[in-house]
Order: structure tokens, then C-alpha cells, then sequence
């Protein structure tokens, strides 16, 4: 269904993006500039939309604002290397899996120190003493 252009509400709504991160995405230049109404008004078409919604499952995968802007320009370069892309992808991968093991670390311990303390009247508590040391 293709529309003429819209408000950056109906844009905001669309896509799935707040207008204030429609307006902040666009400031940042993943969005070419928009056409706007005699009045100053930005009007959305529907590539505008379907770039929107890129940047938006971008973010929900975790991916940073300059890996975002490199996966745009690529994803609108009809001649890139697909081993670009990968790249990308591949790198992101390695440090989630990286922020994974550390979480992991960190549940280990503190599940280990939960499991120590008594949690009674007593004062001794082995997981103030290990946040203390």
C-alpha cells in the first residue's frame, strides 16, 4: 500500500520509532533530509518509513549508532560486498557474546554469595565483605 507522504507522527507510528528518535536519526544523517510542507512541516514517503524500520530492528539487536549509520549506507549501496555486512554482524556477535560470559561471571558470583549469607540478624555478611574487598 503506498501512500503520499505523511506526518512525523504517522512516520513515528508506522515505523514503531518515537518522533523525538525520528527527528534525533534524522539529525544524525540516517535519514536523508525530508521534504517538508510550506508550513515547515516533515513529511515522510515510504522509504523514509522502511528506513525507520531498519534502524529500529538495528537498535533492537543491539547494534551501536555508528554501526547503524555503516549498516544503512551499505544497505542502500546496491554495490556493496555482502563480506562488508558480515563484518559488521561478526564483530557486534563476538561482543555480545563477550558481555554474555561476562554477565554469566557476574550471576555466578553473586548467586554464590547470596547462597553464603545467612541473611539472618547476624552482621557478618560475605557479600558486603566481598564488595568491600
Amino acid at each position: 500500500m503506498t501512500v503520499g507522504p505523511v506526518s512525523i507522527g504517522e512516520a513515528a507510528q508506522r515505523s514503531g520509532v518515537s518522533a523525538r528518535m525520528v527527528r534525533h536519526y534524522e539529525s544524525l544523517g540516517l535519514l536523508p533530509a525530508v521534504a517538508r510542507t510550506e508550513s515547515g512541516y516533515r513529511q515522510y514517503g515510504e522509504t523514509d518509513i522502511h528506513t525507520l524500520r531498519f534502524i529500529k530492528r538495528s537498535r533492537d539487536l543491539g547494534f551501536s549508532m555508528e554501526e547503524i549509520a555503516e549498516l544503512v549506507g551499505l544497505w542502500n549501496n546496491r554495490r556493496r560486498a555482502s563480506a562488508s555486512v558480515k563484518r559488521i554482524a561478526e564483530k557486534h556477535l563476538g561482543e555480545l557474546e563477550q558481555r554474555i560470559a561476562d554477565m554469566q561471571s557476574m550471576r555466578s558470583t553473586l548467586a554464590h554469595l547470596v547462597h553464603c549469607c545467612h541473611g539472618d540478624s547476624r552482621p557478618e555478611c560475605p557479600i558486603l565483605d566481598d564488595l568491600a574487598n
